[in-house]
């Protein structure tokens, strides 16, 4: 008993230097993880069983991992709406329309709870918004949930960053806590056609880049002297450069739609959504170049330099062309007990003709990847309750839980 305990010991405490438990979480009771691959893809079936209908244009689905079995729907023109039991509750748990700017790639686009939601009532925003009636801002805030666990007040926002926006597509939008406990903010490149600014590879902007930033605590700014909400890791690999700003993690993304963390192995898997001829699919790592706009996928950016050198950029670990979609959803690597055989597969999907993708990475290369399931619906986001069950977001208004079976193939 006294080796077991003392093996138990190493293994926690090898899994916490290396980054995949975060020490402050230790002593909250989680859904086990299934952690043995399943069947081989092709012989996984899936299907999509409705859970929530008549929604307008919903684009994220999360839980607040307070042990309460809620659901927290987003919806782009700035609600939040908890799903309990199966059933949308009449009032909203969040309503900052006033302040969100909607429409097109733009509105409320993310929302991630902390860590210890459950003790501190901290949830995090990322929204688009208007100042001077013409300049558009993205806005990632910070509001609190009150005594009233089903809503939460708008008049505590505490705003972290705020950026300008040269056009009103390629948003980014996502929230994440990793499993360091720091917050992951996801930024497209700002807009319009092939990153004309040149967003992507440039650090002295925020645009094209994977943020991370401790929000639990506050640091000092001398330019112009000012406390901010939040402080720089510090291990972000341009803390302390010149010329680059040290919320930085990694660059050269197009539009991080939707990522997510592997909550066993600390991978974070994010779907970029590509140009005209590419989608992909990355490992985002600590200080890599993801590429654009020289590249898209694994192909020299067709509309900037057909001949362009690739060393040092990090490439895909799979990309797909047109001819099997058009706009890449990141999505969740299944970590459920309700499809077993599914366990360890990452899901992706896309918004164009509603196809489901699946693939098993082990490591180093995608071992295995195939077409899951053709929905024909319009995929804005996955989602995932606190047991590692999946669900899908239908931007067209319907919620649905992802069930599954070996053999067959259903087609819904």
């Amino acid at each position: 008993m006294k080796t077991f305990f003392k093996q138990s010991f190493w293994v926690l405490f090898s899994l916490m230097m290396i980054g995949w438990i975060d020490p402050s979480g230790l002593a909250r009771a989680k859904a086990p993880l299934c952690q043995t691959n399943g069947s081989p893809l092709p012989e996984i079936s899936l299907r999509l069983k409705p859970l929530v209908r008549n929604l307008d244009h919903p684009l994220g689905l999360t839980h607040a991992g307070d042990h309460s079995n809620r659901l927290f729907l987003v919806e782009q023109k700035g609600l939040v709406w908890i799903i309990e039991n199966g059933k949308k509750r009449d009032l909203p748990f969040l309503d900052i329309q006033k302040k969100v700017t909607s429409g097109g790639e733009l509105g409320l686009l993310g929302l991630a709870f902390h860590p210890r939601y459950s003790e501190n009532h901290r949830l995090f925003v990322h929204y688009t918004t208007t100042f001077n009636l013409n300049e558009l801002r993205s806005v990632i805030s910070e509001i609190k949930t009150g005594t009233n666990p089903n809503e939460s007040n708008p008049q505590t926002e505490q705003v972290f960053l705020l950026m300008s926006q040269p056009y009103p597509n390629h948003k980014g939008g996502n929230l994440a806590f990793g499993p360091d406990g720091y917050l992951y903010i996801g930024m497209g490149d700002g807009g319009s056609a092939n990153d004309p600014l040149g967003n992507g590879q440039n650090l002295e902007t925020k645009l094209g880049k994977m943020l991370r930033i401790d929000v639990d605590h506050r640091s000092h700014v001398d330019h112009p002297p000012h406390w901010r909400g939040y402080s720089i890791p510090p291990d972000n690999p341009f803390a302390g450069r010149k010329n680059a700003y040290p919320e930085i993690w990694a660059y050269g993304l197009r539009n991080p739609w939707r990522y997510s963390f592997d909550p066993l192995t600390g991978l974070l898997y994010a779907g970029d959504v590509g140009q005209d001829s590419r989608e992909e699919i990355d490992l985002i790592r600590k200080g890599k170049n993801y590429g654009w706009n020289i590249m898209e996928g694994n192909i020299c950016s067709p509309g900037v330099n057909p001949q362009c050198k690739t060393d040092a950029l990090e490439p895909p670990i799979i990309d797909y062309g047109r001819s099997d979609g058009s706009a890449v959803v990141g999505g969740y690597v299944y970590r459920g007990s309700e499809i077993p055989s599914l366990c360890g597969v990452y899901l992706y999907g896309d918004f164009g003709n509603g196809r489901i993708w699946g693939l098993r990475y082990d490591g180093k290369s995608v071992r295995e990847q195939f077409l899951l399931l053709e929905t024909r619906r319009k995929i804005s986001s996955f989602g995932e309750d606190e047991n590692h069950e999946m669900y899908v977001v239908d931007y067209s208004g319907e919620i649905l839980k992802l069930e599954g079976k070996i053999f067959g193939v259903i087609t819904r």
